[in-house]
């Protein structure tokens, strides 16, 4: 890691700006367990919503002042003064002080065009309605920032407003200027040098920077101020923001950390990127994005022969950093592109010895090239990999047999509902058992009658939950004769693991899934407790 620089405070809008997107809604519930855990992540400012905007927002600051916040200072987000309305009679600006947090941010026009045709008012308006609205918020003893909307594009249009702007809420005390990019058209040497013009108008002010990736270039953006002299980084986990998103502050911290060395997250805390943002993912239903930079599932990734081939002598030729360092872990892949060195490798991550075995490393890379050819994929289906290799080494015992199943479906006319059923037959450790249940379809109805036969035997099969379940067809020109690929995956209290099943029937290969996460978690269980 390099040597660290001057200190640069993380502000996070998730909660407010990054709900304008589109899919991200948060219920109160849901921005308290998001405030904590960026709280925990040692983020300096939480952007908690706009007071008095909705009832949401109310509730929200209501039990968040209860909350004994370890790092973070909760901020409270609104407009200057409407037109024509004095400060301490403003609507927007009294709410702001009802909900009592320390820190307000406000934003303001800085560009003549939003003011003539959005605001309708003079130019004249716009600055005192900025300097009054800055001075009432600092005469009730908050900390303000000031977010110069549209700055950059106001900057481009018409220099000295944008300046003059600005120095209406420096004059009434604000203690940041947080320059935005609003519309996100920016790239970084427009930001660099309009950043550098406003150092020089006013040299002595703190500022920051809010960025939009609207032309790919927030997080950039973002990092480009800070080298310029923005000591304050707006922007939301994961990127969430209206249109293409806000800066992601994820990057943006680990960019800053761990590349240039400035002063933003302890080296403890930066460990924990990786968990906060699929944390955040979780709680807001959104799909993680797999290829995110640092924190994504594929970040550190690795499927070519030759890549895995030179990790193997050192780990540095193709990882930028060490995964660890933003909690993240390495992925060696298995595919039909997999030579020794990735067999190897993946083996070694599932303690698994090919030393005294060197024939089956040849059968388990043969036999992969093969089921791959035929529609399997075995990328995200490492439990799956791992059978197949413990049963090439001769070490798989099967947790029990089946002797069949018989799965059917039955439209519900008075409920205008398709229930499935279905019945199976196994032998678990020399014992019958006949099972049947039910499910909202023939796959769920097929794992629960096979969880209901099992956890009796295997009681730590109760923690095991389904969390993903993809049908893909492989040879669609076969028409309804095509073989489907199943992809399920699953987790217990502490890991997540993925199969696959390859057959020409459905439910047929959600079975083959669906075996080998049973017996893969059986088969991890097993192996930890030798361990101990």
């Amino acid at each position: 890691m390099s040597k660290k620089l001057s200190p640069v405070r993380l502000f996070d809008t998730t909660l407010r700006d990054g709900t304008q997107g589109a899919g991200v809604s948060l219920s109160v519930e849901d921005k308290l367990k998001v405030m904590a855990a960026l709280d925990r992540l040692g983020v300096h400012y939480i952007e908690g919503g706009w007071p008095g905007s909705n009832p949401k927002d109310e509730v929200f600051f209501h039990e968040a002042k209860h909350y004994p916040f370890k790092c973070a200072r909760l901020t409270a987000f609104g407009s200057t003064r409407r037109k024509d309305v004095p400060a301490h009679r403003d609507e927007n600006l009294l709410a702001i002080v009802k909900v009592k947090t320390p820190v307000a941010c406000i934003f303001g026009k800085s560009w003549d065009l939003h003011v003539i045709h959005a605001l309708r008012t003079s130019l004249d308006e716009n600055l005192r309605m900025i300097g009054d609205s800055v001075r009432f918020l600092k005469s009730k003893g908050l900390e303000v920032v000031y977010d110069a909307e549209h700055f950059f594009d106001g900057f481009r249009a018409d220099p000295q407003y944008a300046l003059s702007a600005l120095r209406s809420a420096w004059d009434a005390g604000a203690d940041n200027l947080t320059l935005c990019d609003t519309n996100g058209g920016s790239i970084p040497s427009q930001i660099a040098a309009i950043v550098k013009e406003v150092r020089k108008f006013i040299p002595q002010a703190p500022l920051g920077i809010h960025a939009h990736n609207d032309s790919e270039c927030a997080v950039a953006n973002s990092v480009t101020a800070v080298q310029e002299g923005c000591s304050l980084v707006q922007g939301t986990m994961n990127g969430y923001g209206e249109r293409c998103g806000n800066a992601n502050l994820i990057s943006i911290a680990a960019n800053l950390r761990l590349k240039l060395g400035y002063d933003v997250l302890s080296e403890k805390q930066l460990q924990s990127l990786t968990e906060v943002s699929r944390y955040v993912s979780e709680v807001a239903n959104i799909v993680p994005n797999d290829h995110q930079p640092y924190v994504g599932y594929s970040a550190f990734a690795h499927k070519g022969g030759v890549h895995v081939s030179a990790m193997a002598r050192h780990m540095k030729t193709y990882e930028h950093i060490d995964p660890s360092w933003v909690g993240n872990t390495r992925r060696i892949l298995i595919s039909e592109l997999s030579g020794q060195s990735n067999i190897l490798l993946k083996a070694r991550e599932l303690d698994l010895d090919f030393s005294r075995n060197s024939r089956a490393l040849k059968q388990v890379i043969e036999i992969v090239k093969k089921m791959e050819h035929q529609g399997h994929q075995f990328e995200g289906a490492e439990a799956s990999f791992a059978m197949l290799v413990l049963k090439t080494l001769g070490l798989h015992r099967p947790s029990f047999d089946l002797k069949g199943f018989r799965v059917s479906d039955e439209k519900d006319l008075a409920h205008g509902k398709v229930v499935s059923e279905a019945t199976l037959k196994l032998k678990v450790k020399g014992v019958e058992q006949y099972t049947v249940a039910e499910g909202d379809g023939p796959v769920n109805a097929l794992d629960n009658a096979l969880r209901r036969a099992l956890e009796h035997f295997y009681p730590s099969l109760r923690s095991v939950a389904l969390t993903d379940f993809k049908v893909r067809v492989i040879n669609a020109a076969a028409g309804t004769k095509a073989r489907v690929r199943v992809f399920i995956q699953s987790r217990d209290e502490k890991d997540e693991w993925g199969c696959i099943g390859v057959s020409e029937n459905i439910i047929d290969a959600s079975w083959i899934a669906l075996v080998d996460s049973i017996e893969y978690k059986l088969w991890k269980d097993n192996k930890n407790k030798k361990k101990k």
